[in-house]
C-alpha cells in the first residue's frame, strides 16, 4: 500500500489519508503521565488558570498558557513535567535548570516538576509575574509604532 512515514510523528500515513501531528489535546499529552506528575499536572493547570483570563491550549508537544503571547508552556515527560516560564530576567534557584535568552526583552528559565507539592512558592510567584509581564509587554508594544526618522540633509562638499 502506498504512503509515507510522517517526519514529525513518524506514523504511517497511507496515501490520501488525512493526516495533521501538529494538533493533539492536553488530553493526549498528559494520558501516560503517573499518578503523581497528573497531579503536579491539575495543581500547575488549576494555578495558572486562576490567574485571569487567557488561552490554554496544546501544541505539538506542549501545553500553552498564553495571553497575547506565550508566557509559559509545560512540556510533559515521562519521569517529570517541564515548565518553561518566560520572564524578564533570569531566575537564580536551584529549581531552574537553565535560562536562555528567549528574545531582546524575556528569558526562557526552564523547571523540573517531579510532584505535586513543588507547585508552590516560588514557582507560583514566577507564574504570576510572567503573567503580568505578558500584559505589561503586550500594551508597551502596541502604541510604540516606528516613526518616519527626519530625513537628513546631504553632506555637500565645500564651494
Amino acid at each position: 500500500m502506498a504512503g509515507r512515514t510522517c517526519y514529525h510523528c513518524k506514523e504511517w500515513v497511507d496515501e490520501g489519508q488525512a493526516h495533521d501531528c501538529w494538533t493533539t489535546t492536553e488530553t493526549a499529552l498528559t494520558r501516560d503521565l503517573s499518578d503523581d506528575l497528573r497531579e503536579a499536572w491539575q495543581r500547575l493547570r488549576e494555578t495558572a488558570a486562576a490567574l485571569g483570563d487567557q488561552r490554554i491550549y496544546a501544541s505539538h508537544h506542549s501545553i500553552m498558557f498564553s495571553r497575547k503571547s506565550c508566557y509559559f508552556f509545560v512540556r510533559p515527560k515521562k519521569s517529570f513535567l517541564e515548565v518553561c516560564v518566560f520572564l524578564g530576567r533570569g531566575l537564580k534557584s536551584p529549581k531552574v535548570r537553565r535560562a536562555d535568552k528567549a528574545s531582546q526583552t524575556k528569558i526562557a528559565n526552564m523547571i523540573r516538576i517531579i510532584h505535586r507539592d513543588e507547585v508552590e512558592a516560588p514557582l507560583t510567584d514566577w507564574l504570576q509575574e510572567a503573567y503580568e509581564l505578558s500584559d505589561a509587554s503586550a500594551i508597551k508594544r502596541a502604541p510604540a509604532r516606528a516613526k518616519a526618522k527626519p530625513k537628513r540633509e546631504p553632506i555637500r562638499k565645500g564651494k
